[in-house]
């Protein structure tokens, strides 16, 4: 994988095999950042990156100078490599957390303008996420959330659904907050 723009373009990142992860690929990852600089503002933006696994999508917002970002998996492997990763990019606007994200959702008292969540394609309770995220008040009021997912999940019948798109086997639903 590889930071595509920002101050650190062109790095690659290389995760340890083990890690239990299905990193984005740098196709869709381009792609999701071409919407999101279209639609967005990225340098006064935080960030939280639910499954966040090799911190893959947390790298990309960091390098492109986001106020913010917030890492978080229940893997510590996984929080080991985004923080040291963020040690050697010297992305000291990001913050690693070792959570189950129903736990830290639950629990969390934050707001973020950007909410990416990349859970298991095969997560038992994937429909519930987006549900979770917004009867949880997490987003600021022009705030987004995007999930990654396989082509068999449909969320589209959601309030707050906004798009859907689709690079190779890559799907990614946006929602935001349902005005009335």
């Amino acid at each position: 994988m590889r930071i595509i723009s920002g101050k650190n373009r062109g790095r690659k990142i290389i995760a340890p095999a083990s890690l239990p992860v299905r990193p984005t690929t740098d196709l869709a990852k381009e792609s999701l950042f071409n919407i999101l600089s279209n639609r967005l503002r990225l340098d006064n933006l935080t960030i939280l990156d639910l499954f966040a696994g090799t911190g893959n999508i947390s790298y990309e917002f960091a390098s492109r100078g986001c106020k913010s970002i917030t890492s978080v998996d229940k893997d510590a492997k996984c929080i080991n490599f985004i923080e040291q990763t963020a040690s050697n990019l010297d992305f000291q606007n990001l913050t690693a957390i070792r959570s189950d994200y129903l736990q830290f959702i639950n629990t969390t008292i934050g707001k973020w303008d950007v909410i990416f969540a990349d859970p298991p394609y095969q997560m038992e309770n994937i429909l519930d996420i987006p549900l979770l995220i917004f009867e949880h008040k997490l987003l600021n009021d022009e705030g987004l959330f995007i999930i990654e997912h396989d082509k068999h999940i449909d969320f589209s019948g959601l309030k707050t659904f906004d798009q859907r798109r689709k690079y190779g086997k890559v799907n990614f639903s946006f929602f935001a907050n349902a005005t009335s």
